[in-house]
């Protein structure tokens, strides 16, 4: 479970630094608009953070995980 949600992490990071990636080498001096391939992995990381999200939800409802931590009593 733990590399499971590793790997979403590092996946989550690796789209966030090639938005950086495309946002720094595009071509400002064309008319061609860097957007388009910065805007979709920006995307694809909002997408796979809400998965993540998700994911960690339903495992703690069917008991794949469970809360660690300070006890309340």
């Amino acid at each position: 479970m733990k590399i499971l949600i590793v790997a979403a992490f590092i996946a989550i990071l690796g789209a966030l630094a090639f938005a950086g990636v495309a946002m720094v080498r595009g071509k400002e001096g064309e008319g061609v608009p860097k957007k388009p391939t910065m805007m979709r992995a920006l995307a694809w990381r909002v997408g796979l953070s809400v998965l993540l999200f998700l994911f960690i939800l339903i495992s703690y409802k069917l008991g794949w995980i469970a809360p660690t931590g300070v006890p309340t009593r």
